[in-house]
């Protein structure tokens, strides 16, 4: 039985044991491949994101508060593509920031976002409060360095604003009857027998 044009889920190290680090680097892309598409799920279809229909004025302060906790969760994923898109647009015209932007942001993915396992340092477990905030401090501080730092604040602000603007004015959908027929059709009740 051939096994040609197929992907083998796990390799072994050439001693027929297990590999370096307990997994392939087949493994960890898998993972990574299949982590990355459950979190895009989460995402909701654009078009509703920017649905004309669903804009207007909140009635209070109030209600734009309630709709902005709402729209934020509804909209979590969307709005953070958003930031980084608008972040990653600024950094066009600094090819050197642009370059650290990526490098962290592959690390962030290597030892935040898709580590299955705790990570050990020195025989230790550290703690993934320690990871995010070395994580965050070397990636502000490199990006500092890159003399960009007007420009990456000033991205980062105006990508918050239009996130905030758009989750207040967007009307939240807090009763499925008012999306009926705008979205998807009621389905009519079968008669019991």
């Amino acid at each position: 039985m051939s096994k040609y044009g197929t992907i083998p889920t796990s390799s072994s190290s050439p001693g027929g044991g297990a590999p370096l680090g307990g997994a392939s680097p087949l493994d960890f892309i898998s993972r990574a491949k299949a982590r990355g598409a459950s979190a895009l799920a989460t995402r909701q279809p654009w078009r509703e994101l920017g649905d004309v229909h669903a804009i207007g004025l909140p009635p209070s302060l109030g209600d734009a508060y309630l709709r902005v906790r709402a729209n934020l969760a509804h909209f979590a994923m969307n709005y953070a593509i958003v930031v980084l898109v608008v972040v990653f647009l600024s950094l066009l015209w600094h090819p050197v920031s642009l370059i650290v932007f990526l490098v962290c942001m592959l690390a962030w993915l290597v030892l935040y976002f898709l580590r299955d396992e705790p990570l050990v340092l020195f025989g230790r477990v550290v703690a993934d409060g320690y990871v995010l905030a070395a994580l965050a401090v070397v990636t502000l501080g490199l990006l500092l360095l890159t003399d960009a730092t007007a420009n990456i604040l000033s991205s980062l602000l105006i990508g918050l604003v239009l996130v905030v603007l758009h989750a207040a004015l967007h009307k939240a959908e807090d009763n499925a009857d008012d999306e009926v027929g705008r979205w998807y059709a009621p389905v009519p009740q079968q008669p019991s027998h």
